[in-house]
């Protein structure tokens, strides 16, 4: 099994999704507990890929290889090392999560619902294991269908604004990066993404390239200035698939930074930090502040996901101001705080995302307005709510502060500037988070059916313990996490240090 358990983890919810909706509409039950199991089942097989890991090497791992297109050398080709492999798991877990958390709240075509998300898990585990570029487009490009359905037929009133706007920005995005590919299989001859990392290009060469993949990477982390699909898509999209935009789908922009910028065009990524840290830290600051003013509790979480994002592109790039020959630690240290913020985001994002639909099940509002005083009816709820929300402004002893500590300590050594601009979103982040919970939970109930609503179910309560654990644990001890994925960013420091010229 562990040759195929890629193949397997990207086939079979493919598959078991498409036996979904061979199931129907009619049989609910029978559509929720199928969905359940498979979504389970394919978690508990992704966990093989953590406890057969050999975590002192960097070379690919449960590495599978077919011939698919072979007159242009164009193969199956996947493997995960210790950048791909938490991310896989973190898809395979959050799935479990959706699955449980849509339970009641979707009635209109479950089996297509469910499916979507099982269909887009084995997609999105394509993305972060394919080491064929070919493939790494097609699954890339895939899994936007999934998503594009999901907000246009279970959002919103305005979902299909939302749904269009989100596929045109990440489509139209891609395109730059397939255009690139195309031309550096023109140079070296493979698809393959490790031969593209040994491919020597010129300044010019690696120049434009940098900026199709940056098109490509930027749209789906959200980076300023193109973030302004995902507040819209966010809002509309179910929960379930807010869920699985900020958890999931947000992390292949940052992965494709990891994977593909910094090893193919090191000397323009290089050449071209400075843009991309301040970019960074416009996001972090500027989307700080404009969280700051939302009324919609979504578009609020949507927006600090793009300021808390913005740590992963600055962990990235600060590492060439960072690196100095004697002391190699900072710039290690801001490459691991990236991936770690990457993994915690996935926690607290799909968490606070799960508190407001919690809410707008029982009054079907997402204003902050229509709330006040929920702790007097929904203590238990509460209580989950605040400690996320403590999380998302960064509390030490939650996940929400490592990642952005690790990367703060990375840019101090960049330049000490950076790391004061970037260490101003535990003020804002406090302040708009706090602020919401102030509005929400406390004080005297002032909408009567506030005062009616019902604490969460067994259900609701399961889904969130399991996200408060997940971010308790990381916060408390992150070494398990740190420690499988540092051979292999100690060798993507250093094909980023490598000059290709």
């Amino acid at each position: 099994m562990e040759n195929a358990l890629l193949s397997l983890l990207i086939c079979l919810p493919i598959l078991g999704g498409a036996g979904i909706i061979l199931i129907g509409d009619e049989r609910k039950n029978t559509v929720r507990w199928t969905s359940l199991v498979l979504s389970i089942l394919v978690f508990v097989l992704s966990l093989n890929l953590w406890t057969g890991f050999d975590s002192s090497t960097h070379l690919m791992q449960f590495v599978e290889k077919s011939a698919w297109i072979s007159q242009f050398d164009i193969n199956y080709h996947v493997g995960v090392d210790g950048i791909s492999m938490p991310l896989i798991i973190l898809t395979t877990f959050s799935t479990v999560l959706v699955i449980v958390a849509s339970w009641e709240s979707i009635q209109k075509r479950l089996a297509h619902y469910m499916a979507a998300f099982l269909m887009m898990e084995g997609l999105i585990v394509g993305v972060f294991s394919a080491l064929d570029s070919i493939l790494f487009y097609v699954f890339w490009e895939a899994s936007l269908i999934p998503m594009l359905l999901i907000v246009g037929i279970w959002g919103g009133d305005n979902r299909i604004y939302a749904a269009i706007k989100f596929f045109l920005y990440t489509f139209l995005g891609s395109v730059f990066m397939l255009i690139s590919l195309i031309y550096m299989y023109s140079q070296s001859g493979s698809f393959g993404v490790l031969d593209m990392h040994n491919l020597s290009l010129s300044g010019t060469e690696q120049a434009w390239i940098f900026w199709a993949f940056f098109i490509a990477f930027a749209v789906k982390v959200p980076m300023f200035p193109v973030h302004t699909w995902l507040p819209d898509a966010h809002v509309q999209a179910p929960t379930g698939g807010s869920v699985i935009l900020a958890a999931i789908m947000l992390k292949m922009g940052g992965y494709g930074f990891f994977r593909f910028s910094l090893p193919i065009t090191s000397d323009a990524a290089l050449q071209f930090s400075d843009i991309v840290i301040i970019l960074s830290l416009i996001a972090i600051v500027y989307i700080g502040f404009v969280a700051l003013v939302q009324r919609d509790m979504k578009k609020l979480i949507a927006y600090s996901s793009i300021s808390h994002m913005g740590f992963v592109t600055l962990g990235v790039f600060a590492l060439f101001l960072a690196y100095n020959p004697q002391a190699p630690e900072a710039a290690l240290l801001g490459l691991e705080g990236a991936m770690v913020q990457m993994i915690s985001h996935g926690f607290i994002s799909a968490a606070m995302f799960l508190v407001v639909g919690v809410l707008y099940d029982r009054l079907h509002s997402r204003e902050i307005a229509t709330y006040g005083g929920v702790i007097n009816s929904m203590p238990k709820f509460t209580g989950f709510a605040v400690l996320f929300a403590m999380a998302n402004a960064g509390l030490p002893g939650t996940s929400g502060f490592v990642g952005e500590f690790m990367v703060i300590l990375g840019a101090v050594q960049a330049n000490i500037w950076y790391a004061v601009l970037a260490a101003t979103t535990l003020v804002l982040g406090a302040a708009y988070t706090l602020w919401m919970v102030k509005r929400v939970f406390w004080g005297a109930v002032t909408n009567p059916k506030v005062a009616t609503l019902n604490d969460i179910n067994g259900r609701e309560f399961s889904v969130l313990v399991i996200l408060a654990l997940a971010v308790i644990i990381v916060g408390l001890y992150p070494q398990p996490i740190i420690e499988v994925m540092h051979v292999s960013i100690e060798h993507l420091l250093n094909q980023a240090l490598t000059s290709k010229l």
